[in-house]
C-alpha cells in the first residue's frame, strides 16, 4: 500500500511546486516598477537603467507641474501635476535623454539595456 501513496504524494509535490511558480512568475509581472521622483527642480536619481518590459514612474513631489520629454520624441508625459504621476514602460534598448518643457535646465537620461 505504501508504493502506492510514494507515487502520489510525488506528483501533488511537482503540481504543487509548479503552480507556485507559474504564481510567483504573474505576481512579478512583466518587469521591475522603478520610481523617478521630480523635486527641487531635478529628476532623482537624473539617470536610470532598466531592462525593455520595465516601468519606470516619474513622481511630482514639487509644487508647480513639470513634464517627462525625451529628446528624441519617443515619449512625451504632457504636464504632471503636483503630487500627480505619469508612467512609460520601456520597450526597446538604447539611451533615451529627457527633460521637463517647463524648466529645461531640469534633465534625465533612462537606459533601456
Amino acid at each position: 500500500m505504501l508504493e502506492f501513496i510514494r507515487p502520489l504524494h510525488a506528483a501533488a509535490l511537482v503540481a504543487a511546486a509548479a503552480f507556485l511558480l507559474a504564481t510567483a512568475a504573474q505576481a512579478a509581472g512583466p518587469g521591475t516598477r522603478h520610481t523617478v521622483v521630480m523635486e527641487g527642480t531635478r529628476f532623482d536619481p537624473p539617470e536610470l537603467t532598466v531592462r525593455p518590459g520595465d516601468t519606470v514612474v516619474w513622481v511630482n513631489r514639487d509644487l508647480f507641474p513639470h513634464t517627462v520629454t525625451a529628446q528624441s520624441g519617443a515619449f512625451d508625459s504632457g504636464s504632471i501635476a503636483p503630487d500627480k504621476s505619469w508612467k512609460y514602460r520601456a520597450r526597446k534598448a538604447g539611451v533615451l535623454p529627457y527633460f521637463c518643457a517647463f524648466h529645461p535646465s531640469m534633465k534625465g537620461t533612462l537606459r533601456v539595456e
